[in-house]
């Protein structure tokens, strides 16, 4: 490796240099060091005994014949400090089960990938579906075999990728695997940045996950955190006896999480971290980072009123380019609950040079909206249209994640207002909203079958919910929208063009009616909402003859409705000067129409009729009337 390259921040590949690798039959460790006064390794195969590192440069070295693949180390760091202290290597590429903390030597060349068909194809999706299934390995479902209750990366796969296929999801999105030393930090609190988590196996077993994801067409992306660490004494803090990764002591050392901010004014550091995830990206073949809390990267803690941190956002962008230069086909997904601008840009264009941003403000607005008693939401009504208002400054993707069930806050299907029973015609309604809304989904698992109990680390999901009917249903119908959704162009394809999305009703307030169409050349989908509590007959203006073919009624009693579904799909022919389509929707209720060309009779009568405009619809005395401004008057 160059060091001066290393020095100036500009190295993405310092794993292959530092942490403990095998050259020419030797296995040579490398750790960086500046202020330590002597560093020693400790391992395995003598026994824990000490043997003395050398020093060259700021860089300490040891070439040790015996050392060899799945073997424990760590390093005895005599620091500047004046302490003696055990540390993990903060280039492992592996480290034995929590509560300990050696690293292991892995050989990454163990593998071998089957994914070359996947990989040459691949694509940031803008205009392809992208579904994604998020989860937590250890939770989503147990082993009855294992001792902690775990399946492995490999053990967990036939059954991942089964189930992702059978509900069209597309991608699967791993909460950070990348070893954490306390299960309920969820992964979000690191000790090691290059280390599979060892609860589910090794790194090869991970490689192996991936690759078969890839081989059966489900992309995976790894949840990373680039902008803070644990701080357990074995770790990254005071890692030489000084502050090696963190600020000097300081009100912006410690996160909100009690772990320390990474000092992205060190070259050093930035090296770390940008070599991490391209580490992820490089030898774990991964389609994607959605890096957390971004937020803390752009503000001094997250706060925009402490200002930019420049040297943090500096990081960013120059990973970011640097990244997309080496992966053109990768995706980099910003967590990120700010309105700071050009978030999606690409550097060279000013922007941070994410690919997509999660879109916080629909995920507020629209739980909002859903948890707000009926009689309410009239004065609510816009917080299902202000999204399309902004949707277009940014390639936004809808996000309902685990932070959405968790914490005291209630599932998604808990959040819908009303009791058990009326939540759930809520919730496929709410689920119909954001699958045709323009924007890549991504949804936390169990909600797939409405989930009532908030997610704990340590048990599986309650599978048993889908002996009941309501529950069963509930995931049928939410396949249902994922087929619709993957199968259908104008439901992803121009997600980010603004002529793919018209509103067809979007003032309708007193009513909690709305309408509005996904176009994609001559795919074309029509959906209509009613969010109140009582049926509504709604006229909707199509501004064109044409024929509407239901193809899915979140009401339907396949899905544990109240409507019965025929086995012919109904049809609606628009009428009138205004091109009306009039239809009945039941309360809590979503409709969806692919939108067809007229019968040849309509048309022939189209070019004689008289024109007309069609201005607006009214509701008086609990009657819509439909205000019709003839051009001859």
């Amino acid at each position: 490796m160059d060091m001066h390259e290393f020095y100036m921040g500009n190295v993405f590949d310092a794993y292959n240099f530092f942490g403990a690798h095998k050259e020419n039959g030797c296995a040579v460790f490398r750790t960086f060091a500046p202020q330590a006064r002597a560093v020693s390794v400790i391992g395995e195969w003598n026994g824990w005994v000490e043997i003395p590192m050398q020093k060259n440069g700021q860089v300490w070295e040891l070439w040790c014949p015996e050392a060899q693949y799945d073997m424990m180390y760590k390093y005895i760091i005599y620091g500047c400090d004046g302490q003696r202290r055990e540390h993990c290597d903060p280039y492992g590429f592996g480290m034995e089960l929590r509560p300990g903390f050696a690293s292991v030597i892995r050989d990454l060349d163990a593998y071998t990938f089957g994914d070359e068909e996947w990989m040459s194809t691949r694509t940031k999706n803008y205009d392809s579906p992208m579904n994604i299934y998020e989860l937590h390995l250890g939770s989503w479902m147990k082993d009855p075999d294992s001792e902690n209750g775990w399946y492995s990366y490999t053990g967990i796969a036939d059954k991942l990728i089964e189930y992702c296929k059978r509900f069209h999801f597309t991608h699967i999105e791993l909460m950070p695997i990348s070893e954490h030393p306390a299960d309920i930090s969820w992964g979000y609190q690191n000790t090691g940045f290059f280390a599979p988590t060892s609860r589910y196996g090794t790194a090869a077993q991970l490689m192996e996950l991936i690759d078969r994801c890839h081989q059966n067409g489900i992309g995976v992306i790894l949840d990373f955190v680039p902008v803070h660490f644990a701080i357990d004494d074995y770790g990254l803090i005071r890692y030489d006896g000084s502050e090696l990764y963190e600020y000097n002591a300081s009100n912006v050392t410690v996160s909100e999480w009690g772990t320390c901010n990474f000092n992205f004014s060190r070259r050093e550091v930035i090296c770390f971290m940008q070599s991490a995830a391209n580490y992820w990206l490089d030898k774990y073949h991964a389609d994607g980072l959605r890096m957390d809390a971004v937020s803390r990267a752009i503000y001094w803690l997250g706060d925009e009123h402490r200002g930019v941190n420049p040297t943090s956002l500096e990081f960013l962008k120059h990973m970011n380019a640097g990244l997309r230069q080496r992966y053109p086909t990768a995706m980099l997904i910003a967590e990120d609950s700010t309105a700071y601008p050009k978030i999606t840009a690409p550097v060279e264009y000013g922007g941070l040079g994410f690919d997509y941003k999660w879109d916080l403000g629909f995920m507020h607005d629209t739980l909002n909206y859903f948890r707000t008693p009926p009689a309410e939401r009239p004065a609510h009504y816009h917080k299902l249209t202000f999204s399309m208002m902004y949707f277009y400054n940014e390639l936004y993707m809808l996000t309902f994640s685990h932070d959405e069930n968790v914490h005291g806050k209630a599932t998604v299907v808990q959040k819908m207002w009303g009791d058990y029973d009326q939540k759930f015609p809520q919730a496929r309604a709410f689920y119909m909203y954001m699958f045709t809304h323009p924007g890549k989904k991504l949804n936390f698992m169990g909600s797939e079958f409405a989930h009532f109990r908030e997610w704990d680390e340590t048990k599986e999901l309650d599978w048993f919910l889908l002996k009941y009917p309501l529950h069963d249903s509930f995931r049928e119908y939410f396949g249902r929208l994922g087929e619709l959704y993957t199968s259908r162009p104008c439901l992803y394809s121009g997600d980010y063009n603004s002529e793919s999305f018209h509103w067809l009703i979007v003032s309708a307030e007193r009513d909690c009616v709305y309408a509005y169409e996904r176009e994609c050349g001559d795919d074309r989908i029509a959906c209509v909402f009613n969010l109140s509590d009582k049926e509504k007959e709604i006229p909707v203006p199509m501004g064109e003859s044409c024929v509407l073919r239901e193809i899915l009624n979140s009401d339907w009693d396949i899905y544990s409705g109240s409507t019965p579904k025929s086995s012919e799909p109904a049809e609606y022919e628009t009428s009138g000067f205004a091109r009306i389509a009039k239809l009945t929707v039941p309360p809590f209720t979503g409709r969806m129409f692919e939108i067809l060309p007229p019968a040849e009779k309509e048309a022939s009568e189209e070019e004689t009729a008289p024109a007309q405009t069609y201005d607006t619809v009214l509701e008086e005395g609990g009657r819509n009337i439909i205000i019709i401004e003839n051009d001859d008057e």
